[in-house]
């Protein structure tokens, strides 16, 4: 499976949110560079929650 165009369709979409994303580098679905590519912004492993675009951490 070509993890990084499912995972860009979805995002480009509006599907996935940068913390779905962000949560399948930590497991090693795409590198941290194809976040970057993906989000538009640098990939942080220690980062605290990313908020999403509509600006919930996805915790409410």
């Amino acid at each position: 499976m070509d993890w990084f165009s499912s995972i860009k369709y979805f995002y480009d979409k509006g599907l996935w949110t940068k913390k779905q994303v962000h949560d399948v580098v930590a497991v090693g679905r795409i590198t941290p560079e194809q976040y970057e590519e993906i989000t538009g912004d640098p990939y942080v492993a220690d980062a605290p929650p990313i908020e999403d675009d509509d600006g919930s951490t996805g915790t409410e």
